[in-house]
């Protein structure tokens, strides 16, 4: 059960709400915290002060005062008017990871809405209802307006929800099956519902998340690969890698030194000629997903920071309703940005590897594309086609979107963020990347089996024994469509994590 008080989130709290189901709760202090807050709108309500968002109208028309008896339809028509998405609906996952960071900004108390609207949030939470919210429409500023507002519409009893076939169920429907009732909201409570980054945070978020496990996997591929074409370990060595004080590097220099540890492989040609330098795939593997490392580390850094915030506007400070610019998500378009270019790095480097295994000019013995018998068998060919062709297109996708703002809301609103459609593009990359990774361990098992009678170190053969058990070997060729798409479940379900459980804790 995770507790929602207003206070800081962390991404694995996200991921266990929002891709776990793990319940929530709202602290015991919340009610008390948010009552000051909302006394202060209430306050300039009633004494029809000028105040934006709560008298008058939104964005560019932030200078037109609204009448005191439409202030409650004012703002349940900025929801309905701002739920102008298109697209296919969000994973149910960002729609619960968006929720809940909704809910713990408003739990803050600076939002000006009453307790019982964060209750109602955490009710759908609980209920499992997930509003239909389409996946383009939001700029990055004014937050995620657009994604935020179809959500806020099931509160009210409008919009649709996800059914239990994906199909669009009407609110009515959903929230009756769920024995909830729709939200009356008053002064300043729709635009709360809509002024914030969540869903672009929640993506962010569970791309950090997703890329960190990913990391690991890179290593295992790697250090399969190390073996699997007689490589060295000597520039993985501690002191060597300590040149460079770089904590990535050296996590993932320590998961190399560790996975190739008492490798029969290794051992087989320590004294050979060939063994004094690797090619840079090899060589330069702490290096590269070293870096990879440090960028996602400052990533989860730029995106727990957003989940500490208080992303609404206007806020309430000091008695007074403050308008400020905390739903602008730049920090988390560039963030997503990084993320883009590193799973197109890291997947090439990984495709590299692969063609490498593949080619008996370079594979240090190897047979043609790793066949048992080449020429009639054209063995994992085309297998590094496909990752060829997915690195390109990695590659195009890490054309940056932080610099491709666009002036909206009659120029009021004149430089955007478009940091939903970079996290977007950054999910696809993740997958992309899994993608890639699947083809080299499946290339790197067969390979290894190649050398047989000479093993790979023991836990290289935990990594193996597992891969084989969900892709068998190529003897002769056939479709290979099926176990790549095994690999890719197995590397999605943290297959490398499971198979090394009590041996190894990876970096």
């Amino acid at each position: 059960m995770l507790t929602i008080d207003g206070g800081p989130l962390k991404v694995d709290e996200l991921v266990r709400v929002a891709r776990d189901g793990e319940a929530v709760e709202l602290g015991a202090g919340v009610r008390e915290r948010m009552a000051a807050s909302r006394a202060v709108v209430e306050h300039l309500d009633a004494e029809d002060a000028v105040a934006y968002g709560v008298t008058t109208g939104f964005g560019a028309l932030a200078d037109r005062a609204v009448a005191a008896s439409d202030r409650v339809a004012l703002q349940r028509a900025v929801v309905l008017s701002h739920a102008s998405g298109m697209g296919n609906p969000l994973p149910a996952e960002v729609v619960r990871g968006m929720l809940l960071l909704r809910a713990r900004t408003l739990a803050a108390g600076l939002s000006g809405v009453r307790f019982e609207l964060v209750d109602s949030i955490v009710g759908l939470l609980r209920s499992g209802v997930v509003p239909w919210v389409p996946e383009h429409g939001s700029l990055g500023a004014s937050g995620d307006l657009a994604p935020l507002a179809h959500a806020a519409a099931l509160l009210l009893g409008e919009g649709h929800a996800v059914g239990s076939a994906g199909e669009p169920v009407t609110a009515a429907d959903a929230l009756a099956g769920a024995a909830l009732e729709p939200v009356e909201i008053g002064p300043k409570e729709g635009l709360a519902l809509i002024n914030g980054t969540d869903s672009t945070a929640t993506l962010t978020a569970l791309a950090v998340h997703d890329l960190e496990s990913l990391l690991r996997a890179a290593d295992c591929a790697c250090a399969m690969s190390v073996e699997a074409l007689l490589g060295t370990v000597t520039a993985f060595a501690e002191h060597v890698v300590a040149l460079r004080p770089s904590p990535g590097q050296r996590d993932s220099a320590r998961n190399l030194r560790a996975l190739l540890e008492a490798s029969p492989m290794v051992a087989s040609h320590r004294e050979s000629h060939h063994a004094v330098q690797d090619a840079y795939s090899l060589r330069c593997a702490p290096q590269v997903h070293g870096a990879a490392r440090d960028a996602v580390a400052f990533c989860r850094a730029t995106v727990e920071r957003e989940m500490a915030s208080v992303v609404d506007n206007p806020v309430v400070l000091d008695g007074a309703i403050v308008s400020a610019g905390n739903f602008h998500a730049q920090a988390l378009s560039y963030a997503s940005d990084l993320l883009a270019s590193v799973c197109a790095d890291l997947a090439a480097i990984s495709e590299r590897r692969t063609d490498r295994l593949l080619d008996p000019a370079r594979s240090r013995g190897l047979s043609a594309f790793l066949s048992p018998e080449p020429g009639l068998n054209s063995g994992y060919m085309i297998a590094q086609y496909t990752a060829a062709a997915v690195v390109a297109q990695l590659r195009a996708a890490a054309a940056p979107f932080a610099v491709q703002s666009s002036s909206t809301s009659a120029g009021q609103e004149d430089h955007v963020s478009m940091a939903h459609e970079a996290a977007l593009r950054t999910r696809r990359s993740i997958e992309g990347l899994r993608q890639v990774l699947a083809v080299e361990f499946l290339c790197v098992a067969q390979a290894l089996e190649l050398r047989q009678p000479l093993r790979p170190s023991p836990l290289t053969s935990l990594l193996l024994h597992d891969i084989r058990s969900h892709a068998a070997s190529l003897l002769q060729d056939r479709m290979l469509d099926a176990d790549l798409d095994a690999m890719q479940r197995w590397i999605a379900g943290k297959g490398c994590e499971a198979a090394l459980q009590g041996h190894l804790v990876l970096a």
